[in-house]
């Protein structure tokens, strides 16, 4: 059992943050397939909990890598998500789970930034500082669970500032070192969740809204998912490498993004029907993207030693 443990990637967090997400996007299709989803994330979550308990030192070891440290922001964010899962079971406890999420997401940026950042290096620079700045919009996402717009709104601002500075950041290193390592391509597919993420979050947690800035940060939003979607179709041809994950959770979030996007906009009396075109495409993608990534997970971390 150990040595399964042992091969548990940091990156399987973000497999675990895409499927308790995926359980809300597919909620309208039956509460059923939300509590599955759910159950799974929660799964995922122990195997990465035994990892933390069990061999804290190659956690250690991990969180060296600039990589890895802002990837394992996708824990606590999954915590976040877990939280309004357990809300009807343990009541007002799940509020402090929350918080405890959001503690532990704010103590990764200061470790990041005092690590990363402060020793600032271009070429260690990849998509994946979206989740670590950005990622705190999932408070904003799940506040109203828990009555806590203020919160969901100061995190909404907070991720959206850092994204406008990051947009700039990660796309010139991108442009001036194309060259990236194998294992790390998949990681530029994080580039679609950022914004959508931003998208999701205003919906939730920010009041009065502006119709034309949710149309415009959607449509950079719907710009990004279509590039994340050609470099992750492009990059299923790799062998496996834990940066897989980052096939989940970043198309999840966009799909959800569009689903609010077009129920904010009917609530708005500006309706766009069409908009459920994109949200069946992308929820069928982002559907289909989970699932192989957790086969591909689990055959990586169960396969018997050859």
């Amino acid at each position: 059992m150990k040595k399964i443990i042992q091969k548990v990637p940091v990156p399987l967090c973000g497999v675990m943050l895409g499927f308790a997400a995926l359980g809300n996007l597919l909620q309208s299709y039956g509460e059923g397939i939300r509590y599955v989803c759910g159950a799974v994330s929660a799964f995922l979550l122990v195997l990465v909990l035994l990892k933390l308990i069990l061999f804290p030192g190659m956690v250690g070891e991990d969180l060296k890598n600039p990589i890895t440290a802002s990837v394992a922001a996708t824990f606590p964010m999954g915590l976040m998500l877990l939280s309004t899962y357990a809300k009807p079971f343990i009541g007002p406890a799940a509020m402090y789970i929350w918080f405890f999420a959001i503690g532990l997401h704010i103590v990764l940026i200061i470790y990041f930034t005092m690590q990363f950042i402060v020793k600032f290096q271009f070429q260690k620079v990849f998509a994946s500082y979206f989740v670590l700045y950005v990622g705190i919009v999932v408070s904003s996402v799940t506040a109203p669970v828990f009555e806590q717009l203020r919160v969901g709104t100061a995190a909404f601002w907070f991720g959206f500032s850092v994204l406008l500075v990051l947009l700039v950041l990660v796309t010139i290193r991108y442009v001036r070192f194309p060259e990236i390592p194998e294992p790390a391509r998949p990681i530029i597919c994080i580039y679609t969740a950022p914004t959508s993420l931003c998208v999701a979050g205003y919906v939730q947690s920010v009041t009065p809204k502006s119709r034309e800035f949710l149309l415009a940060i959607f449509a950079l939003a719907t710009v990004l998912y279509v590039f994340a979607l050609i470099k992750a179709l492009g990059y299923l041809k790799l062998k496996f490498y834990p940066s897989y994950a980052a096939f989940t959770f970043p198309f999840v979030i966009s799909a959800i993004a569009a689903k609010q996007t077009m129920a904010c906009l009917a609530n708005m009396q500006h309706p766009m029907p069409s908009l459920k075109y994109v949200v069946l495409f992308e929820t069928i993608v982002a559907t289909l993207f989970m699932i192989y990534t957790l086969i591909r997970f689990m055959q990586f971390i169960f396969a018997a030693d050859k």
